[in-house]
């Protein structure tokens, strides 16, 4: 029973409680008082007539005191019954008629995403959608969440995503792709649903058990993501062992082409200069695309700024020129013998580190709060006596891999605290604690939310190639149609966006070296972009018809 009801129960209850006391009462003092016996349904008849203000018929009035206070308490009972009954009927009400109420079909969307379910995964995703300028619509089953979600200004649509009905609802005979992001099972029924209501549409869904993919792929889904699985390898690529010397960990564009975000040491080859005075272009041929300072991308990077340990700097050049600079910003007293690694959380992000970091020659202890397979310790991550008895204060690196926020910003702070020299990578569930992430002390933090929302945008989007996902920067091939007859230079990109161009696709050939004062786009040509996210959708508002 829900509040609502739970309140006009106990008033319905309280109303008659009232009405046979003051009844058995009233009829009593008639009798005893005023010499005036007379049955029940009449003293009923008068406690109603009182209640309701519309009079006392024959009995009034009364020769005795008592039952003259008697009436008088009967007459204020009753009107604080009516004003009871306006809080609990009225009230409500009009309530109900004048708040916002969200819509249960969505009819005249054309080309727009069907997105059901509510996470911070669909939040990154939707934030995805409004860059690109693509409609879609929400279906969520709890109305009052639906209506929250209106006011904060998203296109809602209320009804259970598992019914062909509400798809349809949700013009799933015009929509480009179905997105179904709830539970596992829930997710499967969904895509029954979606091919039923239109066998021809793109459904994709996230699965949280990747064991589970097979099932959703036998429901009928087009595409089966498993985000954590991505970002558990992602975050063993960040994580500092004996084979982390190469490039494995850049984003290739082409043969010639890789970028690669690095983390300066503090007693790197460059750390405490200023960027103008690093030279790093001249030194090393490489193109820095931005850099990171106390969590902010800054690109261009600012001549004077101090390049201090921790700084993470984008950058894009050929592979042997990535491989000097990545050995020149790590540090330079280099143990080369096994490294002691302690990942934290063994769910699928932890087993996909686990499963990359046994490859190595380090040495791995496992936490997690359940006795599995390759768990060496059990017990919660963020308790100090846990993180020393798995080790961490001769630990040389802490993957943070656990499924809540709150736990891992914890953690990290207990094991900054027992190891300051430990680095720390993160896996944060919500963007938004990303940044408490950093101030924690962690050394690399990436968001399962962002790598999610990009996975789901460069799915169900034709007009563009997402080339890295599961990386602090974003790298897409987009089509040109912007920059037709004119220049990089000429057009301001990297200024009027913030992000750069580091290539263009011409007739099936990648274009790498190339002039962005000179080089004229022509008609056909796409080109790869990197920088923030919000850098890539500001140059597809600007640049991408």
């Amino acid at each position: 029973m829900d509040d609502r009801s739970r309140r006009t129960a106990y008033y319905l209850l309280a109303v008659a409680v009232t009405i046979l006391v003051f009844t058995l009462v009233y009829n009593y003092g008639m009798g005893a008082l005023e010499n005036q016996p007379q049955p029940l349904y009449r003293s009923l008849e008068v406690v109603f007539q009182t209640f309701t203000t519309t009079g006392y018929g024959e009995d009034a009035g009364w020769d005795t005191l008592w039952m003259n206070l008697l009436v008088i308490l009967m007459q204020l009972t009753g009107i604080g019954l009516i004003l009871a009954a306006v809080d609990v009927f009225v009230v409500p009400w009009l309530r109900r008629s004048l708040a916002p109420s969200a819509p249960q079909r969505r009819p005249g969307l054309s080309g727009h995403v069907v997105v059901c379910g509510h996470t911070p995964r669909t939040d990154a995703f939707i934030t995805e959608l409004d860059a690109r300028d693509r409609e879609y619509v929400l279906v969520v089953t709890d109305e009052d969440d639906a209506i929250a979600l209106q006011t904060a200004g998203y296109t809602v649509l209320v009804g259970d995503p598992e019914a062909t009905a509400t798809l349809e609802n949700a013009s799933i005979d015009d929509a480009v792709a179905v997105v179904a992001d709830g539970a596992d099972d829930t997710n499967a029924s969904i895509v029954l649903s979606a091919r039923d209501a239109r066998p021809d549409v793109q459904v994709v869904t996230l699965v949280e058990d990747a064991s589970l993919a097979r099932y959703h792929r036998a429901a009928g889904a087009d595409e089966v993501l498993s985000p954590r699985q991505l970002l558990g390898e992602s975050l063993s690529r960040q994580v500092p062992t004996v084979v982390t010397a190469d490039i494995r960990d850049g984003v290739p564009i082409d043969e010639d082409l890789q970028l690669a975000e690095l983390t300066l040491a503090a007693d790197s080859s460059f750390a405490g200069e200023r960027f103008g005075e690093a030279r790093l272009r001249e030194r090393f041929g490489v193109n820095v695309i931005g850099a990171w300072f106390d969590g902010e991308f800054e690109t261009p990077v600012d001549a004077d700024e101090i390049l201090t340990d921790g700084t993470r700097l984008l950058v894009a050049g050929e592979p042997t020129q990535i491989s000097r600079i990545k050995q020149a910003s790590s540090s330079r007293v280099r143990d080369f013998g096994p490294q002691q690694i302690l990942l934290a959380g063994y769910g699928d992000s932890g087993q996909a580190a686990y499963d990359q970091l046994s490859e190595t020659s380090s040495r791995l202890t496992v936490l997690d709060l359940e006795d599995h397979e390759n768990v060496d310790i059990t017990g919660e991550a963020s308790d100090p006596d846990v993180l020393r008895a798995a080790g961490i204060k001769d630990a040389t690196a802490l993957l943070v891999a656990v499924g809540d926020d709150t736990t891992a910003i914890f953690t990290t702070l207990i094991a900054r605290e027992l190891n300051p020299d430990l680095y720390i990578v993160v896996r944060a569930n919500d963007h938004a604690y990303v940044e408490k992430l950093y101030r924690a002390g962690a050394d690399y933090v990436q968001s399962l939310a962002t790598v999610s929302g990009r996975m789901l945008a460069s799915t169900v989007s034709a007009d563009e190639t997402m080339l890295a996902y599961d990386r602090q920067f974003s790298v897409v091939r987009l089509p040109a149609d912007g920059l037709i007859g004119g220049t990089i230079v000429d057009e301001s990109v990297r200024t009027v966006t913030g992000c750069t161009v580091v290539g263009i696709l011409r007739e099936e050939t990648t274009i790498t070296d190339f002039d962005p004062a000179t080089f004229t786009f022509e008609t056909g040509d796409e080109v790869i972009v990197a920088g923030t996210d919000r850098a890539i959708s500001r140059f597809e508002q600007q640049f991408v018809d």
